[in-house]
């Protein structure tokens, strides 16, 4: 029983923030946390992978990414996003997180008009070994974690002036695998027998929910332009029982994105993570601060910060778009997930499946309103109607077409009250 809390105490804080871990005595963990200013309540959760952002412009951004939620990776931080989304899109992501530990991920999402559906696998593997006391390894393979998310989101609400409100989850089930490792003798000897089922006895496999919500609206807008400059949204994470009575990594976040100019994006993540154990053992809140510049029309560049209590992360990376394909290239500066600085990439390839036709409806739909404007202003009222009774046999929800054809209609009805005014002004 030792052995096996230690070993998977060790690995919690190889993986995860500074401190100590359940597996670690509670005078020895409250050492570690005051020398190293990490929270006292670090560690004490289960699967360190749903904490390890997998890349994207999501990570570039120091995961300041709830309120924006506008590519794939939408999967991890927000999953209302997916019914929002401008274009089908599926990407492979590769995070070198610590020393031989990587995650890989790979994730499609796209959306049938407000309807948003995706689904993602991200995996964490870090080789183990064990060796016996000659020297010899006894004991080998991968502690690896894997999570598969099932999304759906829906938009409730949307017009031209209104982009709706977005309400998502994702279904997630996780597995945790550990090698079969051996025991030491009551004198500390290690013969290197293999224990039977040992590693299975460390494994697990879990069921939890996101939970998500998402709006966007105009707010001091300085340009020109039919895409909303500000969103807002409320996420909570990981929600689900225990893993072998140890909380799963839930969290509440509200967050907030912000566009004054056109190129350039603002965003901030405030988050509350919650032991749903013991809500007095929860960690500190933390926060995430990003920002995203479109440098030219192929190229854009990010850079944020996350701040959690002991140590900072801060990321930077930049995204080339070849049109079909968008390549993301993030650096991180870590200094939460161990002592010394960290220096680490991670890699990412978006493929664009398109908008299933959305902007050549949006095109169609605005052509025949500027020529109702035409025949509107040239006195035709009856064309301009049929043209803005197409537009919106095409999309329901263009709200400037039904203004011009309720303009139509107040006006047909002053001239028939123009008329009747005036035969009574006959028969006086």
């Amino acid at each position: 029983m030792k052995k096996r809390a230690l070993l998977l105490g060790s690995l919690f804080l190889f993986l995860c923030l500074p401190g100590g871990t359940q597996g670690i005595g509670n005078d020895a963990y409250g050492s570690l946390s005051d020398i190293y200013n990490a929270d006292g309540n670090a560690g004490l959760t289960s699967f360190p992978v749903l904490l390890i952002p997998m890349g994207g412009r999501a990570e570039g951004m120091g995961t300041a990414f709830a309120a924006l939620a506008d590519d794939l990776t939408f999967i991890e931080w927000n999953p209302a996003g997916s019914s929002m989304l401008g274009f089908a899109e599926l990407g492979f992501f590769h995070n070198n997180w610590i020393a031989d530990t990587k995650v890989e991920g790979i994730v499609f999402a796209s959306r049938f008009n407000d309807l948003g559906y995706g689904a993602g696998v991200k995996w964490l593997y870090s080789p183990f070994s064990e060796y016996n006391m000659y020297g010899d390894r006894v004991s080998k393979g991968y502690y690896s974690e894997v999570v598969a998310s099932l999304n759906m989101s829906y938009n409730f609400l949307a017009g031209y002036y209104f982009s709706g409100v977005s309400v998502g989850a994702n279904i997630k089930g996780a597995f945790r695998f550990m090698p079969d490792y051996t025991d030491t003798d009551d004198t500390g000897n290690n013969d290197g027998e293999l224990i039977s089922g040992s590693g299975l006895s460390q494994s697990a496999a879990m069921a939890m929910v996101d939970l998500g919500a998402l709006t966007r609206f105009n707010l001091f807008k300085f340009y020109n332009a039919r895409e909303k400059n500000t969103s807002a949204a409320l996420v909570i994470r990981n929600l689900g029982p225990p893993a072998k009575n140890d909380p799963l990594p839930t969290s509440l976040t509200a967050a907030l994105a912000y566009k004054p100019l056109r190129p350039l994006t603002l965003s901030f993540d405030f988050t509350l993570p919650l032991n749903m154990q013991d809500i007095r053992l929860s960690e500190k809140p933390y926060w995430a601060v990003g920002t995203n510049v479109q440098i030219t029309d192929f190229l854009s560049m990010r850079a944020g910060l996350l701040g959690r209590y002991g140590g900072y992360r801060l990321s930077i990376g930049s995204a080339i778009n070849l049109g079909k394909i968008s390549l993301d290239l993030n650096y991180s500066l870590d200094l939460l997930t161990q002592i010394t600085p960290l220096n680490r990439i991670s890699l990412g390839a978006r493929f664009n499946f398109g908008d299933q036709g959305r902007q050549e409806k949006s095109d169609q739909v605005d052509a025949l309103y500027l020529s109702g404007l035409d025949a509107y202003t040239e006195g035709n009222y009856e064309q301009a109607k049929i043209y803005w009774e197409e537009a919106l046999e095409i999309n329901p929800r263009f709200d400037p077409a039904r203004e011009g054809i309720t303009l139509i209609g107040d006006s047909d009805a002053l001239d028939t009250r123009i008329e009747q005014m005036q035969t009574l002004d006959l028969y006086e």
